[in-house]
């Protein structure tokens, strides 16, 4: 099985255009809806932030699901899998992993800091 492991550049751009921002940081024209989502996008076309963060942490287990697979075939001598592709989804896979460690702590953190205001 061959892989693509080349990383994709970020497109900035496309990226704050999505998000319905200029790229100076300021609301489009028509701008933003309620809770800053775009102008327009309503109902089942909004996609949650459990949604959201569901999706991402699937993307990590199936990098890591992958890494481990390629693992598993680079040790049998599987002569289509290289090293150097293992090597990368690994990386890959770690770095997935620890940005996701990272938001759960974010999270739990606001949660906390949430939790101890004063009403």
């Amino acid at each position: 099985m061959t892989m693509d492991v080349r990383l994709k550049p970020f497109d900035f751009a496309a990226a704050v255009a999505r998000a319905g921002l200029k790229t100076d940081g300021t609301p489009i024209a028509g701008g933003a809806g309620p809770l800053g989502s775009p102008a327009g996008v309503t109902g089942a076309g909004k996609a949650g932030f459990g949604t959201a963060l569901s999706d991402a942490l699937k993307g990590v287990s199936d990098t890591q699901n992958q890494a481990s697979w390629m693992q598993n075939e680079l040790q049998m001598d599987n002569p289509t899998v290289s090293l150097e592709q293992t090597m990368v989804t690994m990386q890959k896979a770690q770095i997935g992993f620890q940005a996701a460690i990272s938001v759960r702590n974010r999270l739990v953190q606001s949660y906390t800091d949430i939790m101890n205001m004063q009403v």
